[in-house]
């Protein structure tokens, strides 16, 4: 059934962290797993007439949220990152990932996200360019300040010294201006909903601004 799921994801952005976190018990699972996925499931079939909608725009810009959740495991303390991509006003990629190593504050998680999704949005930038679409704007919205200044900062210091390098090519795509990372409230962050579970109506309004509507919409 989690492989199922999984499939689904690639159509399906809301339920990719749900998925995600009923993946990692599949050696050996519990009664509440098998709840947890019955939940998505039902989840799934109450809603079979969503999927995204991808509106027509002449717009090419190149926007990315990013987002983690602290030490939201409870089994290992590790962060979660979530991000999403936008292409114009289309959601084209998205993820939920579970951070590899332990991070050591909120801002480190965050920052972290954040150069995962960089790198992300700068992939994204060379495919376009070899369909002859150059992006010169490429944005990045964070609700962290601190991860924000340490991606600003070309120096290392005592809080970001421990943080692997791989993380830190970030700072180098925003002094050279390849990058602009603006900071976005809680309540704007689309990424939210692919890091932590939430409550229903914060979960409906972030799928609806991510682009997963309704085909009662259009008919």
């Amino acid at each position: 059934m989690i492989g199922s799921l999984m499939y689904l994801t690639s159509s399906r952005p809301d339920i990719i962290q749900s998925v995600g976190v009923c993946s990692q018990f599949q050696s050996k699972p519990k009664e509440s797993h098998l709840s947890a996925v019955k939940r998505i499931i039902r989840y799934v079939l109450g809603t079979t007439n969503y999927g995204l909608w991808f509106p027509k725009t002449d717009s090419f810009q190149l926007v990315g949220f990013c987002d983690a959740d602290f030490a939201g495991d409870r089994i290992d303390r590790r962060s979660t990152s979530g991000m999403c991509c936008f292409l114009g006003k289309s959601l084209i990629v998205w993820s939920s990932k579970k951070q590899a190593t332990v991070a050591l504050s909120t801002a480190e998680a965050e920052y972290i996200a954040a150069s995962s999704c960089c790198s992300q949005l700068l992939w994204l930038k060379t495919q376009l360019a070899d369909y002859k679409l150059n992006v010169s704007n490429i944005l990045l919205f964070c609700d962290n300040l601190s991860a924000i200044n340490i991606s600003k900062n070309p120096i290392l210091h005592s809080r970001t010294k421990h943080i692997e390098v791989r993380f830190h090519s970030i700072r180098e795509h925003v002094q050279n201006g390849n990058l602009d990372i603006q900071f976005v409230n809680s309540e704007g962050q689309l990424a939210d909903i692919f890091t932590k579970p939430l409550i229903e109506e914060r979960f409906c309004k972030l799928r609806t601004e991510l682009g997963i509507l309704t085909s009662s919409l259009f008919s």
